[in-house]
């Protein structure tokens, strides 16, 4: 199955006059990690006459660094990619030992590396209370646990969008009850260190696809094709590594989360970054996103029209076909296993056993029997595959396409069951 996605991202930043513009930082090529391959990437700017610089930050993320020389009426930022959306499945990891319970405690040497991500803000008051209701008496399975926690911040927190720039504080969120998804994941990053959880944040793309059949439970999934900036949370499990939490859907990340950067904070995570002189700015913002390449699978077979048009090439090749006078044949080896005893070695991996060679010798005589009764058996040595020791053995059937008889009586030939007293002199007379 192949399902191949375009992605579009404009965003437009005009000017009511020309402005001089500091170095912009742009964050919105996919991250090294993202576990969804990227086909092909572009980043389009305008107008012309800047200087680009990619580099990574200390996180590993790609950054774009844009500095134009002369003042400018407008800044227009175009991304282009195209995502093989190759279903993964999010719980396809295994944990270290020592982590595969909840709580579990970093080794010296990782926490050192994962202090920036450990570093937890002071508690508020309602960020207290909700930490202190977490279930924490016995050890839990930590997928388990990590799982039960997002779903019930979703179920807490209510989805909005929000417009308003920069992050709620985490007991801004939960005082409103509501808040972006850049507020549920900035909560759910609070969370997760001060339960000794490493965690970061993610600003990425996400890429919402109708879903080929209807859920039986749970949510129902997008109405369209559908794609927007994002943002969510992911926790470090040894053994694992990186493993991203949407407090939104209440749902581990997929192939639909695109991660572009992920970070300690969100202040370096935000998609664009940098400063300008003062002046009136209108902002325009527009994302899509449509398949490419979709090819036919078991929720999504070939519909009733790509079925017809199938035909209708067969049919039109075939008459092409006959037309210049061209013959066709195709040669086969039908290979069969028997019902009784299937994993048997003879059935396998030897070239003969107890039951392999009384049964060939019953499907060539009937065979023979419908398709050439006066045709001649050979019971002999058959292919000599290049690389094996010795060659295989091959039950044959041969006749004449003119209706001439080659054998008159197969009372004659010998079943592999009966046995017979024919040797090599008897052999030597026959030929």
């Amino acid at each position: 199955m192949a399902l191949h996605v375009a992605l579009t991202h404009r965003t437009r930043y005009d000017y009511d006059r020309p402005v001089r513009m500091g170095p912009q930082i742009i964050r919105l090529r996919p991250a090294p990690h993202s576990r969804t391959p990227i086909l092909s990437y572009a980043l389009n700017l305008d107008p012309a006459g800047y200087f680009l610089n990619w580099e990574q930050d200390p996180h590993g993320n790609f950054m774009a660094r844009v500095v134009y020389p002369d003042k400018i009426r407008h800044f227009h930022v175009d991304v282009d990619l195209v995502a093989d959306m190759v279903v993964h499945n999010p719980f396809d990891f295994f944990l270290e030992p020592d982590a595969e319970t909840y709580p579990f405690v970093y080794e010296t040497a990782l926490r050192d590396d994962l202090e920036p991500y450990l570093n937890a803000d002071a508690p508020t008051p309602l960020l207290a209370e909700w930490l202190a209701s977490v279930p924490r008496g016995r050890p839990v399975q930590s997928v388990d646990f990590l799982v039960q926690l997002n779903r019930r911040l979703q179920a807490d927190v209510g989805y909005v969008i929000r417009m308003q720039a920069g992050v709620q504080s985490p007991e801004e969120t939960l005082s409103l009850r509501s808040g972006s998804c850049r507020d549920s994941a900035w909560l759910l990053v609070q969370i997760l260190r001060h339960l000794g959880i490493a965690a970061r944040f993610v600003s990425g793309y996400l890429i919402q696809l109708v879903p080929d059949v209807k859920s039986l439970d749970g949510p129902v999934g997008a109405a369209n094709d559908f794609t927007d900036l994002h943002a969510w949370a992911e926790a470090y499990l040894p053994g694992a590594g990186w493993v991203g939490l949407d407090p939104t859907s209440g749902l581990l990340a997929g192939e639909g989360h695109i991660p572009l950067a992920s970070t300690p904070h969100p202040n370096s995570a935000a998609p664009i970054t940098g400063v300008t002189e003062e002046c009136e700015t209108h902002f325009a913002h527009e994302m899509s996103v449509q398949r490419t390449l979709e090819t036919p699978r078991v929720t999504k077979p070939y519909s009733d029209a790509h079925w017809q048009a199938i035909c209708d090439f067969g049919a039109a090749l075939d008459g092409e076909i006959r037309a210049s006078g061209l013959r066709l044949t195709i040669g086969g080896e039908p290979t069969f296993v028997a019902t009784d005893h299937p994993d048997a070695p003879e059935w396998n991996t030897a070239s003969t056993g107890p039951t392999k060679r009384k049964l060939a010798d019953e499907l060539i005589r009937r065979l023979a029997a419908r398709f050439a009764p006066d045709g001649l058996l050979h019971f002999g040595q058959g292919k000599w595959y290049p690389g094996e020791p010795l060659p295989r053995w091959s039950f044959s059937l041969f006749w004449r396409r003119d209706g001439k008889t080659l054998w008159t009586d197969q009372r004659l030939m010998a079943e592999e069951d009966t046995g017979g007293d024919a040797d090599v002199a008897l052999a030597e007379a026959f030929l």
